[in-house]
């Protein structure tokens, strides 16, 4: 079974980043089962649980997969596309003959293994939940990262959402080379672009 979830859908800035995990059920024992009791969807843990987590989810995996889009992909493209895109590309890259995919909220098109749309589904699959993690962490990780060469926009506190931070940094210098142009935000009406 191979679970797919993104993290960044809704930022200002930054990349999207979708991850896949498959799980093979029959590797699986019971200190593998115990650590996938404690997942969930990645918001519901604190930043430190998630940073945690991974290793645990790279180790429990059979296969797993991150795939990044960047700011000028997402604007290109249009968000929705390219999610769907990346949330295909990670999952071919672990999925195997027999495979199930899960994905939270969208089914995929142009796939060639057999899936399932879950709503809520990082709340709901263990797989999903497990790709929400590595999704999530890696994105911040990166966000992270992109504070120090982009200071001032305080990346590493919101890592691109929109909260009032940094939607007051955007009204004090403008947009960074990471913030996303085609969104239609609030944020962004008092600019010039």
């Amino acid at each position: 079974m191979a679970g797919a979830d993104e993290a960044g859908r809704g930022c200002l800035a930054g990349p999207l980043v979708a991850a896949a995990v498959l799980l093979d059920l029959d590797r699986l024992g019971p200190r593998e089962v115990r650590a996938l009791g404690v997942l969930n969807d990645s918001k519901q843990h604190t930043p430190e649980a998630r940073e945690a987590l991974y290793p645990v989810v790279l180790r429990i995996a059979a296969h797993c997969a991150v795939v990044s889009r960047c700011v000028p992909a997402l604007d290109q493209r249009g968000l929705h596309v390219t999610n769907l895109q990346a949330l295909r590309d990670a999952l071919r890259r672990v999925a195997r003959p027999g495979t199930l995919c899960l994905v939270d909220g969208f089914r995929v098109p142009e796939m060639e293994y057999e899936q399932r749309a879950i709503v809520e589904g990082d709340a709901t699959s263990a797989a999903i939940a497990a790709a929400s993690i590595l999704a999530k962490v890696s994105r911040d990780r990166f966000m992270h990262r992109a504070d120090a060469r982009h200071p001032g926009w305080d990346f590493a506190a919101h890592v691109g959402y929109s909260t009032p931070t940094h939607r007051e940094a955007i009204a004090r210098q403008g947009v960074s080379p990471l913030h996303r142009l085609s969104f239609q935000s609030t944020a962004y009406q008092q600019l010039t672009l």
